[in-house]
């Protein structure tokens, strides 16, 4: 079969995708205050934290793998959905959609753009991490860079969706409480699953960032990957799939 055949069978166009996730990338790199917020923030929390727990570094070697799984979810869902309702309140999407464009294209480009923000995004945090913050994590470095990745991806897709109901950028941020906070709080890093009330545990098992605190856990206690981390990884990368199918249905022409 032929490449441009099969590029016809595919339910989006890579030349479009591809197109969107550059544009994308362009425009969050003239704005400054985004970069520095995608890029700069998580390190600066990972420091913050080194410091607060400068006298009780078991406390840290606890703490600092888990958050792997915290800090890239909010950074980049605060940085999507603001950036997405940008392009909405401003006319962008529309105009993108009176074109020959797909639903699906938009959504993968802005994914794909993204998903390479929170590769650098990953790298940065994970090597300052390990190296001047001395986190020592029994398990390879690049699993911690797999969920920091994976939660910057759920972050993103949380973002694309929530955008679609935001009628401006204040109500934007102001879903972060609603969808964001709630896994925060319930996902394990605080109290233990199992010494939650019933109500409580049960909410945090269907929680995404319960199983990215969880995976971060289980890359800094073991030396190799365990089923629990393959698991756990699966399950957010599923999370991911189904909200942005969610986002890609809320653009309409």
């Amino acid at each position: 079969m032929s490449g441009a055949r099969l590029a016809e069978r595919l339910p989006f166009s890579p030349s479009i995708t591809g197109a969107t996730a550059v544009r994308v990338l362009q425009q969050i790199s003239r704005d400054k205050g985004s970069t520095a917020l995608l890029l700069g923030i998580p390190c600066m929390l990972m420091v913050l934290l080194k410091l607060m727990f400068h006298d009780a570094e078991a406390t840290f070697e606890r703490v600092g793998p888990q958050v792997f799984g915290i800090f890239p979810v909010i950074v980049m869902y605060l940085v999507a959905s603001v950036s997405t309702l940008r392009e909405r309140t401003t006319g962008t999407a529309e105009r993108l959609l009176t074109m020959p464009v797909r639903r699906l294209d938009i959504v993968l480009g802005y994914s794909l753009a993204f998903t390479f923000l929170a590769l650098l995004q990953a790298v940065l945090s994970t090597l300052l991490s390990i190296g001047p913050l001395g986190l020592d994590i029994k398990g390879p470095a690049y699993l911690l860079m797999v969920i920091a990745m994976l939660g910057a991806l759920l972050g993103l897709a949380l973002g694309l969706l929530v955008s679609a109901f935001a009628r401006n950028e204040f109500q934007a941020v102001q879903f972060l409480p609603a969808g964001v906070l709630p896994q925060f709080l319930v996902c394990g890093m605080f109290v233990p699953r199992e010494e939650m009330h019933g109500a409580l545990s049960a909410v945090a098992r269907i929680m995404p960032m319960t199983y990215a605190v969880q995976a971060a856990g289980e890359a800094a206690a073991h030396t190799g990957i365990t089923g629990v981390f393959i698991r756990d990884a699966l399950l957010i990368l599923g999370c991911v799939i189904l909200v942005l199918v969610a986002s890609a249905t809320t653009l309409k022409r």
